[in-house]
């Protein structure tokens, strides 16, 4: 019995990191190739593994294996320095649905959902398996005022805390060291 129990917890889990929230609905017609490149984080929940990063960029490219390679990098203002993790992605069920999951951590898979994305791929809403992990990026480092509040009022429609949202800083970042 006790199995049962433990195999149900499991799939439940398995279910929760790869579902979007309740309400959001990943986008149709995606095309991962004109996804591909580099994304800048215009504003983000706060979390562990994010915490004090400015001048963040996520960097996604195809692995030989059809995976997607993502870079994320920021810079730790309180410590000086760059900090980066290199993760893969996989499509959580069709390529044409901006429903992945990415792992930064072996085997471990968390959802990726992007909910909303502008037809020119230049802006996007991305969102975890909770409404505790939201990101708004650009294909630049600044964002048009008016998009970017068109973009808060879609995730605050959604239940998304954004009063919580943390605008991250992209001015003049400090050079990387080789």
């Amino acid at each position: 019995m006790s199995r049962i129990v433990a195999s149900i917890a499991a799939l439940s889990a398995l279910a929760f990191w790869t579902s979007p929230p309740k309400g959001v609905e990943p986008i149709t017609n995606f095309d991962v190739n004109r996804y591909l490149g580099t994304w800048y984080e215009i504003a983000r929940l706060d979390h562990r593994f994010e915490r004090n990063l400015d001048f963040v960029t996520a960097e996604y490219s195809m692995r030989s294996d059809g995976r997607i390679k993502v870079l994320n990098q920021g810079y730790d203002k309180r410590n000086a320095r760059w900090k980066s993790a290199e993760g893969k992605a996989r499509f959580n069920g069709e390529k044409n649905v901006g429903s992945l999951g990415v792992s930064f951590f072996g085997p471990f898979y968390a959802g990726y959902f992007i909910f909303d994305l502008d037809p020119d791929y230049q802006h996007v809403l991305i969102c975890g398996p909770s409404k505790n992990y939201l990101w708004i990026l650009s294909r630049t480092p600044t964002m048009e005022p008016a998009v970017y509040d068109a973009l808060v009022a879609k995730a605050r429609a959604l239940g998304f805390p954004t009063e919580s949202l943390i605008k991250v800083d992209q001015n003049n970042p400090p050079a990387k060291k080789k």
